[in-house]
């Protein structure tokens, strides 16, 4: 494509001697290494689903479907049983495949606003720059259904303008600065890989949008072994960060499902959560201090204390600001060393209620592993067609005395069981007490060992799960996630109601498969859980596949309110959410909401337009 400009990256000397003078202080600097994922993304990532470009689900020549590449425990495995499974219960015929472009023509793509004094100034700063097209698409978008659905069957009515690539803290001040002179809207992008439409360009901005695309601003800046944290700049993609750790013999323990690809400023913005938050926290809980670079200039506190009472802690404004106040940074979090004991297991329970009160006792009685989830029959049966083809006989006679076992001489009805992946980590005693003490709970609710083959699968899918839905848009079917956070005692039946509530509006519009849903416990705490709910459904014969969809989850959505559920748990709220924040957090909450984003950005700088911030008819 030939619509394309670009300046040269500027030196980090600056950074560099700063590094120098802090490692005299007893910081550690680790040796920089090139990120996992490159600056321009699209070399190695897909432009219109999710994950690398060489992974992916896919129907072979022998009709089974398989997964590619060699980068997941998965890749190069046949699934047999998927292909027939789908064609039961998603009502898939591989005679129908869906038609693609392998690539969105230019001429498709809207032709730049282009703010040319921002751009003059801009190139004396000498910051990396572009404006070609794909780059411009491919930081258009997150990865909700609408949007992939978007780049899969047509084009964005709004996209960034500009993509600007800063090198540091240093460079993203000048940023702001010169948006704010030129009136500029900036978007923050980190990993690309949030479920709300945050990234999304209101359609209705006449203003110039730039990207501020913070992935070469990834990394660590120094460690602090004394005081047990680490400094890193913001665009750190989540492994990279944990991989650079370890190999000084620490780790963050933060992995939320995307950290092959979500960036650390992404975490902070977003109020993220992580699978093993039991023993590390959520966000809120690891963060020690934080950079804002906004509009009215540089958010952060003086000192970096375990804790400190200063009234309304500054930095509940910038988790879960989504974009909406400034650039995150730079980012100091707590680590510890890594366990010297990781073990994985499973139990199995007669129905899923059981599995529910197991994880409430066991979070009550605070002997949580460092993860434990809890599948649902459906979801169960699910990852039961996504193992592998048996290369072993023993293997397979193997898995064939488990089953015996469980449906035949304890009496589990395949239907009706659920299953609970778990990971302890720690020190070797404190890991076999914890097991010991998990185990016993889960026998009083009927539960049974499942073995640690299964919890190391289940966990290890965790990683792979997300790519399956990139198959199913070939075959017309439309899913996606969502997730809630509710009470122990209103748990069982906001399960139940949402489950029976999806059917219902699927029947009534006339849906001709039954829709998939399913569910699960993904987390606890002394008080209630986070549930993630999986939805799709065949949309042949349906004209608005993607509205159908969305207007369906909305009626979810209202559901798991009605039942006592919030909004979301971790995935924020974005566009996607807003109509619901109001509700969440009253008139007086959304008031100073709106007045912290009046004081910090008066002129809309940053105009995505996540959380009811700003206000299109006055711009």
């Amino acid at each position: 494509m030939s619509c394309k400009t670009s300046s040269t990256c500027s030196e980090r000397k600056g950074l560099e001697m700063k590094q120098c003078a802090e490692s005299d202080n007893g910081k550690v600097v680790l040796e920089q290494e090139p990120p996992t994922i490159p600056k321009r993304r699209q070399e190695l990532l897909k432009w219109n689903g999710w994950g690398y470009r060489d992974s992916k689900f896919s129907i072979n020549k022998d009709g089974h479907v398989e997964f590619t590449g060699e980068r997941y425990r998965l890749s190069g495995s046949v699934m047999p049983q998927l292909r027939d499974w789908m064609k039961t219960t998603m009502g898939i015929s591989l005679e129908h495949k869906t038609p693609s472009q392998p690539e969105i023509p230019a001429a498709n793509i809207p032709i730049p606003i282009k703010n040319e004094e921002f751009i003059a100034d801009l190139r004396k700063t000498a910051i990396s720059f572009s404006d070609d097209c794909q780059d411009r698409v491919f930081r258009a978008h997150g990865h909700t259904l609408h949007e992939i659905f978007t780049m899969r069957e047509g084009m964005f009515e709004r996209i960034p303008d500009l993509v600007i690539w800063p090198l540091s803290h240093g460079d993203v001040v000048k940023i702001v600065e010169l948006a704010v002179k030129h009136n500029v809207v900036i978007i923050p992008y980190g990993g690309g890989t949030n479920v709300t439409n945050s990234l999304e360009c209101p359609s209705w901005e006449r203003r110039m949008i730039v990207s501020l695309d913070t992935s070469q601003m990834n990394h660590i800046l120094w460690v602090d072994e004394k005081n047990l944290t680490v400094c890193a700049e913001s665009g750190i993609i989540g492994q990279d960060l944990e991989r650079r750790l370890a190999e000084r013999g620490f780790c963050t323990g933060h992995e939320p499902d995307s950290m092959e690809f979500s960036s650390l400023g992404g975490w902070v913005a977003t109020r993220a959560s992580g699978m093993k938050k039991n023993i590390y926290g959520n966000i809120e809980d690891l963060l020690v201090h934080v950079k804002l670079v906004t509009p009215r200039g540089v958010m952060q506190k003086s000192c970096q204390v375990p804790r400190i009472s200063s009234g309304p802690d500054i930095h509940h404004f910038v988790m879960g600001s989504e974009g909406t106040l400034g650039v995150v940074t730079e980012v100091t979090l707590k680590i510890r060393p890594l366990p010297p004991c990781k073990k994985y297991g499973s139990i199995v329970f007669p129905n899923f209620e059981s599995g529910v009160n197991c994880l409430r006792d066991i979070a009550g009685q605070r002997c949580a592993p460092a993860s434990i989830r809890l599948m649902d029959n459906e979801q169960f049966q699910f990852g039961a067609v996504l193992k592998p083809e048996t290369k072993s006989l023993i293997t397979s006679f193997m898995d064939g005395l488990k089953k015996f076992y469980v449906t035949k001489l304890k009496g589990f009805d395949p239907t009706k069981l659920a299953v609970a992946t778990l990971l302890f980590e720690g020190a070797k005693e404190v890991v076999a007490a914890q097991e010991k003490r998990v185990y016993e709970i889960a026998a009083k609710y009927g539960g049974i060992p499942g073995g640690a083959d299964n919890g190391e699968r289940g966990y290890m899918l965790t990683f792979v799960i997300a790519y399956i839905r990139d198959l199913g848009f070939e075959y017309y079917i439309v899913a996606e996630s969502f997730e809630t956070s509710v009470p122990w005692d209103r748990c069982l039946d906001l399960c139940q109601n949402v489950k029976e509530r999806l059917h219902r509006e699927c029947k009534d519009r006339g849906i001709q498969y039954p829709p998939y849903v399913t569910c699960r416990v993904t987390q606890t705490y002394d008080a209630g859980a986070c549930v993630y709910f999986y939805f799709g459904f065949n949309y042949r014969g349906i004209s608005n596949p993607v509205q159908v969809y969305e207007d369906i989850e909305n009626c979810a959505r209202e559901e798991i309110l009605a039942n006592g559920g919030s909004i979301s748990h971790h995935h924020g709220v974005g566009k996607i959410r807003k109509q619901w924040l109001k509700k969440t957090v009253g008139d007086i909450g959304l008031g100073t909401m709106k007045a912290m984003k009046a004081y910090i950005d008066p002129q809309n700088i940053f105009g995505n337009h996540n959380l009811m911030m700003g206000d299109h008819s006055k711009l």
